[in-house]
């Protein structure tokens, strides 16, 4: 079982390596502007101050987040979500979603997630920029569990975590699609936000921020009528596709 988690980590630090770092991230075309959506400057506190008992919290945290690794399955899981990758993304939360996700397999239901998905996440921007919060792995001066990307995430700021605002985002859309699978998709979504601690890419305050930073952001997509359009076609793809399986 050992030999089989080691060739799990083995291969997901060589796709990291090949291009599913931040930096080779693909790029869609959001359904509202960033500078559209909401200003979440103006509705998050501050991350907690150093020193403050909210910041100790932060720091058991870390340190929780440490032992987690020494479990080789959640520290895979880690290890997967820790890839910037849109694909990567709809690949682990479709799992519980039911279906596998493409633009070959499902082009109206990848549609509206890569660009749903994308218009939310967006709204990261201007807090990170505001904050510029250092990161618990650099803020400790230790390795994260994805080393090769500690040096270009060091200059981005740590407060909201992008990572658990997509994964937070891509439930959110998918529920919508399929009410059926909420609790699931959810449920696989927190975990993505505790394994940005369990990373030492972010502190915990970090994600618990981003849920809500994410809900802002889905609250207003839904007033897009590109989105309303798209999504009623993902909606029925899906009907389609689930009742040719009720068939076969």
């Amino acid at each position: 079982m050992k030999l089989r988690f080691s060739s799990i980590l083995a291969a997901l630090f060589l796709s990291a390596a090949l291009g599913q770092s931040p930096a080779f991230g693909q790029s869609y075309e959001p359904y509202i502007p960033e500078e559209e959506m909401p200003d979440v400057v103006q509705v998050l506190p501050a991350p907690p101050a150093d020193p403050s008992p909210d910041f100790d919290h932060d720091i058991l945290r870390y340190m929780w987040g440490k032992q987690q690794r020494k479990d080789p399955q959640r520290l895979a899981m880690a290890v997967r979500d820790a890839i910037w990758s849109m694909d990567t993304t709809l690949v682990i939360l479709g799992e519980p979603f039911g279906l596998k996700i493409g633009p070959e397999e499902t082009p109206a239901i990848y549609r509206v997630l890569t660009r749903g998905i994308t218009t939310i996440e967006n709204i990261r921007f201007r807090p990170k920029a505001h904050y510029f919060r250092i990161r618990p792995f650099a803020y400790f001066q230790e390795p994260s569990i994805f080393p090769q990307d500690d040096a270009w995430l060091a200059t981005e700021g740590s407060y909201p975590s992008g990572h658990t605002i997509r994964a937070w985002a891509c439930a959110l859309v998918m529920a919508q699609i399929n009410p059926a699978s909420a609790e699931a998709v959810f449920a696989r979504a927190w975990l993505s936000g505790e394994s940005r601690v369990i990373s030492g890419c972010h502190w915990q305050s970090d994600v618990d921020a981003s849920r809500p930073v994410a809900g802002m952001g889905f609250s207003r997509l839904q007033t897009s009528p590109d989105f309303q359009r798209d999504m009623a076609f993902a909606r029925e793809e899906f009907r389609r596709i689930k009742a040719q399986k009720e068939c076969e």
